[in-house]
């Protein structure tokens, strides 16, 4: 990655959007106009924490599957993902595997992730991270926590611990990601970076960091007091809680 915050980049096809059922033609049966009509006054009355997760995903299905009963194919991802954030944060390639979820439906959940990742990075930017560390655990629990995927990420920081960038460095199996510490400090150099924060997600949903990641950990501290950075932390992010390698006394 070459500069901050790329977000993947999703290819927008006209190719039709659903197999079967079709479409319906003509006026919607008062039954699904009634259906959606409720459910949008619900949200816009109590918010989106008072809709399950299957009925909150049919609000974001609507758009793109204007005429057509969307609580089957809510079901089917929830039942294939497990619940609302996994879905959002599954890859295309996953998505696609889902019976009707075709291009317009995959733009919808993608959009849905990037707003919810661009909302929580917004609190982050231009603010010292150390002393809004809440909000960056937020972020990385966005961006990170539901990935079905190892995912390794860099925070660069400057000298006053203000983010320069957030880079993805690698991607992985469902346990294991190559990490190559003499690209992270070469990295920082090339950026001008004081210090750095590891962040990784562990897909199994428990933080608990394994002998490689305390080994690899130990590695890039050792490059960065060479050349003079600063490790503030490593942070590995579960489904639920994250693991911070300075309070755990790693680092």
């Amino acid at each position: 990655m070459t500069h901050s915050f790329r977000e993947p980049f999703l290819p927008l096809v006209s190719a039709p959007d659903e197999a079967d059922p079709q479409p319906l033609i003509g006026r919607l049966p008062s039954y699904i106009a009634d259906h959606r009509q409720r459910l949008r006054d619900r949200f816009m009355q109590a918010g989106g924490g008072a809709l399950p997760d299957y009925e909150l995903l049919e609000l974001v299905l609507f758009r793109a599957i204007p005429r057509q009963d969307v609580k089957p194919l809510a079901r089917l991802l929830l039942d294939t993902f497990g619940d609302f954030n996994r879905v959002v944060s599954a890859s295309p390639a996953r998505l696609q595997m889902v019976k009707g979820a075709g291009p317009a439906v995959i733009l919808e959940l993608k959009l849905v992730e990037s707003a919810a990742q661009r909302l929580m990075r917004a609190r982050v930017m231009q603010k010292p991270v150390l002393s809004s560390w809440d909000a960056l655990l937020d972020y990385c629990h966005t961006a990170m926590a539901h990935r079905e995927t190892e995912q390794f990420r860099v925070l660069y920081l400057d000298r006053k611990n203000h983010l320069i960038a957030d880079e993805e460095q690698a991607k992985g199996t469902v346990d294991h990601v190559p990490v190559y510490p003499r690209e992270i400090v070469k990295r920082a150099l090339e950026l001008n970076a004081s210090a750095l924060i590891l962040v990784h997600n562990h897909p199994s949903g428990d933080p608990t960091p394994s002998e490689a990641d305390l080994s690899m950990t130990a590695q890039v501290q050792d490059a960065c007091q060479a050349l003079g950075l600063v490790l503030h932390d490593h942070l590995i992010i579960g489904k639920e809680r994250e693991l911070s390698f300075r309070a755990q006394g790693y680092l």
